[in-house]
């Protein structure tokens, strides 16, 4: 729960989901995925968002799900997907397995987001998820597997230890509008999630979202650097205590100040085999 050294917070609204008989459902349309379809009932809770920064060295991906490190890129311009595929891949990767002691790491996709609606038409960015959520499912954790890999690899991997590790850096800082924020995961009960299904051009997916518990604690990192990176846990395999899921959403926080620059960034997606 709550570090006793956190005292800095703001107060804001962030959007939950309201659990209904009804499963929702987003399909992903239009170029670069960016285009969205919604069919579900969502309504924003104002929530302390506390500065997590104190807590920065006691952070561990097992108990909090999350860690925040500073990590420097050789990546000079991160609209050019050479650089990201190239450079920026092999740094994450090597970086996945010193923090985890992984085996092995396969990176297989990753986000831009921009609020300057100019970036997203120019490089099919997409705006900061403004929605209470975890990227994979207990079901669509292996599916992801199954999906990337072939048949057999895929049953020979989920025999032992798989986890889904997400990498997240500012690429214009310090983060001034729209910061990421994360649900402590001690604070979420089994019945806050809602598996909601994403409907791709070439597959189905699965996430969950969260209906609103009024014992939710919130912790963001204000004012990260191009420099910093946050780690967070989207999947793990193994049930025996240890984070397996970690929600996350991004929040208009009111200490933004006037002028401020829109909110970018990117965020990659890996498996990581033990």
């Amino acid at each position: 729960m709550l570090n006793d050294k956190l005292s800095d917070f703001v107060e804001a609204p962030v959007t939950y989901t309201v659990r209904t008989d009804e499963k929702p459902v987003t399909k992903t349309v239009g170029p670069g995925g960016r285009l969205r379809e919604s069919k579900g009932s969502y309504q924003p809770h104002q929530v302390k968002l506390y500065n997590g920064r104190p807590m920065t060295n006691e952070l561990s991906l097992d108990k909090n799900g999350f860690i925040l490190l500073n990590e420097p890129t050789q990546v000079s311009n991160f609209w050019d997907t050479e650089q990201i595929t190239g450079c920026y891949y092999r740094e994450s990767e090597q970086l996945i397995l010193k923090m985890t002691g992984a085996q092995d790491v396969l990176i297989f996709d990753h986000t831009l987001r921009s609020q300057d609606p100019q970036q997203q038409e120019n490089h099919f960015a997409r705006e900061p998820v403004s929605m209470v959520h975890n990227d994979y499912t207990a079901w669509s954790g292996p599916q992801r597997v199954r999906d990337l890999l072939p048949k057999d690899k895929a049953e020979a991997r989920l025999e032992k230890r798989v986890s889904i590790i997400q990498v997240w850096r500012p690429i214009r800082g310090p983060v001034e509008a729209w910061p990421l924020a994360f649900c402590l995961p001690q604070s979420v009960q089994k019945e806050d999630l809602i598996a909601s299904e994403r409907r791709h051009p070439n597959r189905v997916g699965e996430i969950y979202l969260l209906s609103y518990n009024p014992e939710h604690q919130w912790v963001y990192f204000p004012k990260m650097t191009t420099d910093e990176v946050l780690l967070f846990r989207c999947y793990e395999s193994l049930t025996d205590g240890r984070v397996r899921f970690t929600a996350h959403t991004s929040f208009d926080d009111p200490g933004t100040p006037k002028g401020a620059s829109p909110r970018e960034s990117i965020e990659l997606r890996a498996l990581v085999f033990y």
